[in-house]
């Protein structure tokens, strides 16, 4: 449960400017503020039932957003890469190290 959620924010903080406003808003109370759907309900004046639907259907265009660009696993794959390319950078002294870091960052070169 709490991988899946750190997924959507994670998602959210990439894509959450494409939703609706009112996507946004929901997004931001329930998976920020830690709010309820009853709470969430009452703030925005709709039913605990609607807050379900707008938290799904944002969710659900997060998702897809993701499925159809691909930054959120960009990213990922580049922060990774960035974190091999210094692990061996810290120490240059074994053989090929450099060689190495510089052949990763040719590649997130090539992925921009």
């Amino acid at each position: 449960m709490l991988e899946k959620r750190s997924h959507i924010v994670f998602l959210n903080d990439f894509y959450g400017p494409l939703l609706t406003p009112k996507q946004q808003e929901a997004m931001s109370l329930h998976y920020e503020n830690d709010w309820s759907l009853a709470e969430i309900a009452e703030h925005m004046q709709i039913t605990r039932q609607a807050v379900h639907d707008i938290l799904k259907r944002a969710e659900t265009a997060l998702q897809e957003y993701e499925n159809r660009l691909g930054l959120a696993g960009r990213f990922l794959k580049t922060r990774e890469r960035l974190q091999e390319a210094c692990t061996l950078l810290e120490n240059p002294s074994v053989e090929d190290n450099t060689g190495k870091a510089l052949l990763i960052l040719q590649e997130i070169s090539d992925m921009l």
